[in-house]
């Protein structure tokens, strides 16, 4: 990938399929000394042909374009040599889509509304080698990442007694305590007891959750 000398100004292309939106851009990116942006696409297949002419450091681009998808294009400039970096500038945050633009090969992925400094020192970031992601998805992403770090299902169910997977099990096939009772030979009471510490052991409060 391309590596901008030091002081050398960014050279991006902006590719979004709505005028407003590039103008916007424009105006907000034309402001930093270190930001230039030398062209425009309104469709996949000018993003990837202007890319391939004028040869930018970054292409900012959206997913949603008249002629196909941001993601084909994305991995078609990702084959170009030089190959440039890649940010996606979206409205777009829900995880599938987080994760198919990463996976297509983007160096970013940003959403719109971003603020001006935060997008300039994103390319700032993109350029100097860095993966970048909108705060908003880095948030969700380490709350992800910590929730998969808590026990799944089968480690809490390891906490389990023999005698209470039993009756969770039961649970699950839909009876009722009377007959979980019936079937295990114990007390209403005793299996009430049995499932009351099953709940507190999986962090359940319902029985439709321990289901």
């Amino acid at each position: 990938m391309t590596t901008p000398h030091k002081n050398k100004r960014i050279r991006t292309l902006l590719a979004d399929d709505h005028a407003v939106v590039r103008l916007g851009l424009k105006a907000m990116l034309n402001g930093a000394v270190n930001i230039e942006i030398v062209g425009e696409a309104g469709t996949a297949s000018a993003a990837v042909a202007e890319t391939a002419r004028l040869k930018p450091d970054v292409v900012l681009l959206d997913i949603r374009l008249p002629d196909g998808c941001g993601f084909e294009a994305c991995r078609q400039i990702q084959k170009m040599e030089p190959a440039p970096r890649v940010v996606f500038l979206t409205a777009f945050s829900d995880d599938e889509t987080v994760f198919e633009g990463i996976s297509a090969g983007a160096d970013g992925y940003l959403l719109k509304g971003i603020e001006g400094e935060q997008l300039m020192r994103a390319l700032e970031n993109v350029m100097a080698g860095q993966s970048v992601l909108d705060p908003i998805i880095t948030k969700r992403v380490l709350g992800r990442v910590r929730s998969a770090a808590e026990p799944n299902s089968k480690d809490k169910l390891e906490l389990l007694s023999a005698q209470e997977r039993r009756v969770i099990a039961l649970v699950a096939e839909g009876k009722t305590n009377k007959e979980i009772g019936l079937a295990m030979g114990l007390s209403d009471k005793t299996v009430k007891n049995y499932f009351s510490n099953t709940l507190d052991k999986l962090k359940l409060t319902r029985r439709a959750h321990a289901a």
